[in-house]
């Protein structure tokens, strides 16, 4: 589960330094409750380290009120460290998407309603006080003549949030965690022995190893969305559209050009049939770090999918 700061949730409504260090103090409960209990990061944008907090101060001025140790604590997360939503954005600054009226499109609402329709589990957390002390947050998708609707979990109080974790998927502390979570969660998926050793030499991370989870939960959701013939259900075609073929897509072909310059490192051993090899080009993406998962094509139910690569990017030039 992701968890994202409302941004909106700031809009310059609090009287005084007094209320807005109580609210801030119940935000910084909750993320250190992520952060230390379950291994998750409270993401936020880094224009809020510059947003209006009261009529008269922004958010540069109103800190100058916390103590020191206040102080240093929420600029090192709003302004240094993160981590920043943005940096892995997954909708796109043309998606129309609108919560009772308002257009959320480059906030964190709009982000975390495109990371829930695209079955990535994803909450905000907002401020008290605010306007937006309701859960689930209705947001509309606007495609052309087309809309969507989705409910996105919000969370103002630590007890809330924790109860959400709770609930949500295991902590992943390693990517050996990441291994076994994802060998006991997608047993329709079959995975190479050595499919995550890319991994071992590379920085761990808890929001990339979510991300590769998630990416792999799409792929054993797909892989039982076919009927006897092969063909996707309308399940299977909804997710298709939506994970593969959708703008800022989550899983995509590699290029023409990438495929005969990195011919020899798209090629796998076949996991099931020995001196066989694999040709892998259709992956699953994590942007930041940048990640891939790279598995046999076409995803039916009646052949097995390899999962044969879990790491860095092979096709960086």
């Amino acid at each position: 589960m992701e968890i994202l700061l409302n941004d909106l949730s700031i809009q310059g409504q609090f009287p005084d330094t007094a209320s807005f260090r109580r609210a801030i103090g119940r935000v910084m409960a909750m993320r250190e409750l992520a952060r230390r209990r379950y291994g998750r990061e409270l993401q936020c944008h880094r224009n809020v380290a510059h947003t209006q907090v009261t009529r008269e101060l922004s958010m540069p001025q109103v800190v100058q009120g916390l103590s020191e140790a206040e102080r240093k604590a929420l600029m090192q997360w709003l302004a240094r460290s993160g981590p920043f939503w943005e940096d892995d954005r997954q909708h796109g600054p043309d998606d129309y998407l609108e919560c009772k009226g308002e257009v959320v499109t480059d906030t964190a609402v709009g982000e975390a309603a495109h990371h829930v329709f695209n079955g990535i589990s994803c909450g905000l957390v907002s401020m008290d006080p605010s306007s937006w002390l309701f859960s689930p947050v209705p947001v509309e998708w606007h495609e052309g003549e087309s809309t969507r609707s989705i409910g996105v979990p919000n969370y103002w109080d630590v007890q809330g949030l924790k109860i959400a974790l709770d609930a949500a998927s295991v902590s992943l502390a390693s990517w050996r965690d990441l291994e076994t979570v994802a060998r006991k969660r997608c047993p329709d998926l079959t995975f190479s022995p050595n499919c995550f050793e890319p991994l071992r030499g590379h920085p761990f991370g808890t929001g990339a190893a979510q991300a590769l989870l998630s990416r792999l939960a799409v792929l054993q959701d797909l892989k039982n969305c076919s009927d006897e013939r092969g063909r996707r259900t309308p399940e299977g075609r909804e997710m298709y559209t939506k994970h593969f073929t959708a703008r800022n897509a989550l899983f995509s072909d590699s290029s023409v050009t990438e495929k005969a310059v990195f011919r020899q490192s798209l090629t796998f051993p076949h996991p099931a049939s020995a001196g066989e090899t694999l040709f892998c080009t259709w992956h699953g993406k994590v942007k930041t770090p940048q990640l891939r998962v790279h598995f046999s094509w076409p995803i039916n139910a009646a052949t097995p999918l390899y999962v044969v690569y879990i790491g860095p990017k092979i096709t960086r030039r």
